[in-house]
């Protein structure tokens, strides 16, 4: 097997663990591992800023890439895969959580039964069948 070929597998195997963490739910586990992640990146950080000369060119050979600039172009793109996945998810969670808080508001804020009742006279439209308005009944007229 190639050089190159590790850093295209590697390369691969990150962005389906990537997309699969799109269709996984998302709980402390997550978050925990999302934590160690960002201190191992931040000590490898740390470390290519005391000695960045060896630390990417070394790497990227070792993997197969031919400079450790290619190899921290691959990271960023991976990484930022990973950035629009948790944000996609963190947004399809708050669009949640707003219509819930929506649907409860409005039912919280519906005035009672009684007072539909006493506005109508009957309740006949809380039975689920809503009668046509009277527009709808001049225009039916035509």
């Amino acid at each position: 097997m190639s050089r190159q070929s590790v850093i295209q597998i590697l390369l691969i195997l990150a962005t389906v663990v990537i997309a699969w963490r799109l269709l996984a739910g998302s709980g402390q586990r997550t978050q925990a591992v999302r934590r160690l992640g960002l201190l191992l990146l931040l000590a490898l950080v740390v470390y290519s800023i005391i000695d960045p000369s060896k630390t990417w060119t070394n790497l990227a050979k070792t993997l197969g890439v031919g400079r450790g600039a290619d190899l921290i172009l691959y990271g960023l793109a991976v990484a930022f895969l990973g950035f629009v996945v948790t944000t996609y998810k963190r947004f399809r969670e708050m669009e949640t959580r707003y219509t819930r808080l929506a649907r409860r508001i409005a039912l919280d804020e519906a005035p009672p039964v009684s007072e539909h009742v006493k506005s109508t006279g009957s309740a006949d439209t809380l039975s689920g069948e809503v009668p046509p308005s009277p527009s709808v009944k001049a225009a039916d007229a035509d």
